[in-house]
């Protein structure tokens, strides 16, 4: 890695692999979770049978075949996802298939724009703190040194500061809104710096937990020295991640059921019987699932667990509605726009991707017509709202010149299946062990007390629940890699620690 205050963690000691008889264990889901979780154990010689109720895999970041009205042959996914560079633990799980890392390349810049025509980018910082933010004030146009005389420092210190899980003791209760709004940001900076995080996580920043948002902070900027680049995909996600990752797990026996649903887990044959098509005896379960697939699993299971924990499940809520429509246009958008760009104040559009600028296959169709593919994002929707009109007007008014095209065909996926962190939900998230010895979760729902997020809290959960099972089995697990789990330099966290307050604790 080439941030050298990368953080390993360790699992606890234990033999290299299972003995025989082999234990078998049913993974229900084969997202990111699932996958890390079904390859781990499988490497170790568990029998692994993964259930996906989809036929394909991959979940949110998964994709099917669907044909165009030009006849042409595409791929539809669940939209845009960035790969940044301190996703260690989902990149050592894609290097099982892809071990040159040819399956994603790097986008120049994380571009940021607000309908004011403030602009803002990550390309060129410096890597280190507090160099990086030096940097980017230097530089950007949104930031102003004078605004910073306006800035709540002492209610800024935190960010400086951010240990986990102590910053969720010490801020969760508090919501981002309000946590945003303590800081007084300018309100460019504000737009672009910080809630375009809050939104990353598909909830409106009242609705999220300020513990959340500054960890986040910590992650992708403060506390890593991997920057606010990212990679993307270079083929549609399953060409070029979960076919290949698919493929691998088959060459390690793994017995992978498509278009299999898992409707409920009770005790019994070797240690539990798995419903799914048909009833699957295991020694061990790691569910693996979304938010809504979770509840439906362990309230179909009255015996599991226990009652506090299946309460804590119950209680899990999703995230508001998300929007993600593509078009393939028949002319192209500008030379010079860029692949991805985060936007802020133009009503519902969160995002803009061209996807013909990185993807082959959008790429291969963008050629052959002359036009384009362009993918446009809408977070925390209103529910009941139809918003794809108003995301394609926001589209010319990023822009201009996609005013005068012509939809060639266009998807539309509207969903609600995300989790949601809200105010003082970490105590009772379920975490990857549970009640029940041989039964484990992962998932980006899912608690684990490191500094990790979305994709790579999915990958790391996965990993952390086999790491689980196998040491149940005095089998050593794989090593877990994060950014550091405190701020990077000592001297701004011991100011922090003198001078910072809990933000919580005080009045507007």
């Amino acid at each position: 890695m080439p941030d050298r205050r990368a953080v390993r963690h360790d699992p606890v000691p234990g033999r290299p692999s299972l003995r025989r008889p082999e234990p078998r264990v049913v993974v229900v889901g084969g997202g990111i979770a699932g996958l890390a979780a079904a390859v781990l154990l499988a490497e170790r010689g568990a029998r692994v049978v993964l259930c996906e109720r989809q036929r394909h895999l991959g979940g949110r970041v998964g994709g099917w075949p669907t044909r165009l009205a030009d006849g042409s042959s595409a791929t539809m996914t669940r939209g845009f996802h960035a790969f940044f560079r301190q996703y260690y633990n989902l990149r050592r799980l894609l290097r099982r298939a892809d071990p040159h890392g040819t399956a994603l390349v790097g986008l120049p810049d994380y571009p940021l724009w607000h309908a004011d025509g403030h602009r803002d980018g990550f390309a060129g910082l410096p890597a280190a703190v507090p160099w990086n933010a030096l940097g980017f004030l230097a530089r950007s146009p949104t930031f102003r040194w004078r605004d910073l005389r306006d800035v709540d420092s002492r209610a800024a210190l935190p960010l400086l500061d951010v240990e986990v899980p102590r910053t969720y003791e010490e801020l969760d209760g508090l919501d981002a809104a309000r946590y945003l709004s303590l800081l007084r940001f300018p309100g460019p900076a504000h737009a672009l710096a910080l809630e375009v995080f809050s939104r990353s996580f598909f909830a409106h920043p009242a609705r999220m937990s300020a513990a959340e948002l500054v960890t986040m902070f910590h992650i992708y900027f403060l506390g890593s020295g991997e920057g606010l680049l990212f990679d993307v995909a270079a083929d549609p996600f399953p060409h070029g991640l979960w076919e290949p990752l698919a493929r691998y797990l088959g060459d390690l026996g793994v017995e992978v059921r498509r278009g299999t649903a898992v409707s409920a887990v009770e005790r019994g044959g070797r240690r539990f019987v798995v419903h799914a098509d048909e009833p699957i005896d295991a020694d061990a379960v790691v569910l693996a699932t979304d938010v809504g697939g979770l509840r439906e699993v362990v309230g179909s299971s009255p015996d599991l667990g226990s009652a506090e924990w299946r309460a804590d499940i119950a209680a899990l809520e999703t995230a508001p509605p998300f929007l993600v429509s593509r078009y393939w246009l028949d002319r192209p958008v500008a030379p010079d726009r860029p692949g991805f760009v985060g936007t802020s104040g133009y009503g519902p559009l969160d995002n803009v991707s061209v996807l013909d600028r990185y993807e082959h296959e959008a790429r291969a169709w963008a050629a052959r017509t002359g036009g384009a593919v362009v993918e446009l994002h809408g977070y925390a929707l209103p529910a009941g709202v139809d918003l794809r009109r108003e995301l394609l007007d926001q589209l010319g008014v990023v822009f201009p010149e996609t005013k005068a095209a012509r939809v060639v065909d266009e998807r539309h996926e509207l969903r609600s299946d995300c989790p949601l962190f809200p105010p003082g939900g970490f105590a009772r998230r379920p975490a990857v062990v549970t009640p029940e010895p041989f039964l484990v979760l992962a998932g980006d729902l899912v608690r684990i007390d490191l500094p990790v997020a979305l994709m790579e809290r999915a990958a790391t959960t996965g990993f952390a629940a086999a790491n689980a099972l196998l040491a149940r089995w005095g089998v050593r697990g794989t090593p877990l890699w994060t950014v550091p789990t405190r701020g990077r330099v000592p001297l701004l966290r011991a100011v922090a620690r003198r001078w910072g307050r809990n933000p919580g604790l005080e009045t507007p």
